[in-house]
């Protein structure tokens, strides 16, 4: 039996994205700060970024996604138990899994070493140097070099496992809900 119950993660995980949200509209530098995404990020050899010192556009547009993403999760909880429980988030879940597993995976594998005090993957990550995947290399920049920084990786990374947790959860409590309604039909029925 879980301690916590999987309408309480889910609650939780909700009003977390919802907390986020407000964070990244208003004063995103108070994300990047947080001792946890140093922690996770100089373990993983992330490199530090600045997009987040002051709101811009990319931040507002992420919170926007984060609230509507909290509370359109937020709203599937009030549904009859067994559609949540049993059919939306059950297949939510290792989706949700898999895409932030792949999304933690991207971002770890594919942080290049440069500006890296040696020349091995675990190296420390310095500030990276002019040109850094630009110029300097011959490399164009893409899309995915703003999701390169511990910042990014620490949210994907912290998803993963919550989504984890839920599944585990929620897997756990969908046999018992099958199990208690298979025991009022067949009660009833008799």
């Amino acid at each position: 039996m879980a301690l916590i119950s999987v309408k309480t993660i889910l609650t939780s995980l909700c009003l977390f994205h919802i907390t986020l949200a407000y964070f990244f509209y208003t004063n995103p530098d108070a994300i990047a700060d947080q001792a946890l995404v140093y922690v996770l990020g100089e373990a993983m050899g992330m490199p530090q970024t600045a997009s987040f010192s002051t709101p811009s556009a990319a931040s507002s547009f992420l919170a926007v996604s984060l609230l509507l993403t909290g509370l359109s999760d937020l709203l599937t909880l009030s549904l009859p138990e067994e559609i949540w429980l049993i059919h939306y988030w059950s297949a939510q879940a290792p989706l949700r899994i898999t895409l932030f597993a792949a999304l933690s995976l991207f971002t770890y594998l594919s942080t290049p070493s440069y500006g890296r005090s040696g020349p091995g993957r675990l190296s420390h990550p310095l500030a990276p140097p002019a040109g850094f995947l630009g110029a300097a290399t011959g490399a164009t920049a893409s899309g995915g070099d703003g999701l390169r920084n511990r910042v990014f990786f620490t949210f994907a990374f912290l998803e993963f496992l919550s989504w984890f947790w839920v599944w585990v959860t929620l897997k756990e409590e969908a046999g018992r809900f099958i199990a208690r309604k298979r025991r009022r039909g067949s009660s009833g029925s008799g």
